[in-house]
């Protein structure tokens, strides 16, 4: 149905170019418009309300209404709205915000550099490694990898990182300058061979990494490895056990760097402060961004460790500067807003909240739906979860995607009153603000459930038709 012509949704459609959107299809369909949130909950402006199941994009870890970070900005606006890190520049927001990630990192870090997304984040990291190897006399020690199904954002050297088709197509990503290697995606469920343990899936993967570090020039050529601790966009993938040990233990052997991107997982996601820790990760390197602010205003961080830093500085050196930036790096606004999110994280022992009710929604996932009829996997840790559509659970065999059978439970759920995200294989994502109490949670996937019968009497009906 054609929008009314000066609704917001006809002025949408007439002005507005959507990320991660049909473009085409945009212009028929227009958007849902939402106008307040309040919690976990967000209302449209017909005032429907919905659980965010996903905290808008993995972010909104302490909902839509947190009176504390509307005055915590307000206060700095204030007190001094902008200003710039440049030319040794600083202000006491930026001081205050590093010194407590660097208090709370899962390694030990040296210095914090700010961005404003995730994106830029892996941006800048990959910059910094290129720069501090140059610095250091070694100019072809530049391949990085990271792995398929991986999501490091959309710049385009993020998105060369990144290992999704989506990401790539049209854009000529990743860049062709041979400095971009993918390797296998770490899902048991779908890449493990007939009977082999998560711990020996896990071998096999170590083994095949550093057989591509070898073919890829060994010690001398290869920089990096890029990971989030639980893959996200990628369809929240959870490393087969002992993974990261195995892998970490490669990239030793390899004079490698860890760049552990926990845009998604840090903060409590996982259950732990950092998805590091759940998973045994010393990064080198690490990435964060999302709820660093609850998202209530754009902030993200590189933390790096003393090697790092000193290949930066000596390159600063003999250049006269460090020639990256940017305009908004380390606003004090933003800052502050993370300040008080990270105090509040404190406070409120955000994490064991986040443990304790992420608990009971993976016991709850794998008991409402593991036997579904079309759902192939449930998987998850701790505040963040997936269930995978599947056309023949035996086969775990996924639907055709002409059918578009996750895009459809997207749509049931906001008939339901959830907003979901379909991923890769039609897989549903689950990360709701880490302030949901266990029976929202219960709420929440009652809402889901609904929306999965749904879906499964029109995927039947279909087949039914079609014989």
């Amino acid at each position: 149905m054609t929008p009314p012509r000066n609704s917001n949704a006809a002025r949408d459609i007439a002005n507005v170019l959507h990320p991660y959107t049909d473009a085409k299809a945009h212009l028929k369909n227009g958007p849902l418009v939402i106008t307040r949130g309040k919690g976990v909950r967000i209302y449209d402006e017909q005032g429907k309300e919905y659980i965010e199941a996903l905290a808008g994009l993995w972010c909104a870890s302490l909902g839509f209404d947190n009176e504390r970070l509307v005055k915590a900005a307000t206060d700095q606006m204030r007190k001094l709205p902008f200003y710039h890190a440049f030319t040794a520049k600083s202000h006491e927001p930026m001081i205050d915000l590093a010194e407590m990630l660097i208090e709370r990192a899962p390694a030990p870090m040296s210095k914090v550099f700010f961005g404003n997304s995730g994106s830029e984040a892996n941006d800048s990291a990959l910059k910094m490694i290129w720069y501090m190897n140059n610095a250091l006399g070694r100019p072809k020690k530049k391949k990085v990898f990271s792995r398929i199904k991986a999501y490091h954002g959309i710049t385009l050297a993020a998105a060369s990182l990144t290992g999704l088709p989506a990401n790539h197509k049209l854009f000529d990503a990743p860049i062709a300058n041979g400095r971009f290697v993918h390797v296998r995606t770490p899902h048991h469920y779908h890449e493990a061979k007939p009977g082999e343990s998560e711990e020996d899936f896990a071998t096999r993967l170590a083994e095949e990494l550093e057989a591509r570090i070898i073919e890829e020039g060994g010690a001398e050529e290869c920089a990096a490895f890029w990971a989030e601790p639980v893959m996200g966009a990628g369809g929240v993938i959870v490393p087969p056990r002992t993974y990261f040990e195995k892998v970490q233990a490669v990239l030793k052997k390899y004079d490698m760097l860890f760049v552990a991107d926990e845009v998604i997982c840090g903060f409590g996601r996982t259950g732990s402060y950092w998805g590091s820790q759940t998973f045994n990760i010393r990064p080198d390197i690490l990435v964060c961004a999302k709820a660093l602010s609850s998202s209530y205003l754009p902030i993200s961080a590189v933390m790096v460790n003393e090697q790092v830093f000193q290949g930066i500085a000596e390159g600063s050196s003999t250049v006269g500067t460090w020639g990256h930036g940017f305009t908004y790096s380390g606003h004090p606004v933003s800052a502050a807003v993370a300040i008080e999110t990270l105090k509040i994280y404190d406070e409120t022992n955000i994490v064991a909240h986040a443990a304790e009710v992420g608990a009971h929604m993976q016991a709850e996932l794998r008991r409402r739906f593991a036997d579904h009829p079309i759902v192939g996997e449930v998987r998850g840790v701790g505040l963040i979860g997936a269930i995978e559509l599947s056309a023949d659970k035996a086969a775990r065999k996924p639907f055709d995607p002409a059918r578009k059978a996750g895009p459809r439970l997207v749509k049931h759920g906001e008939e339901q009153g959830v907003i979901l995200r379909a991923m890769v294989n039609d897989s549903m994502g689950f990360s709701p603000p880490l302030i949901i109490t266990k029976d929202e949670v219960n709420e929440m996937l009652d809402r889901v459930g609904r929306a999965l019968d749904a879906l499964a009497v029109e995927l039947r009906r279909e087949s039914i038709a079609a014989v």
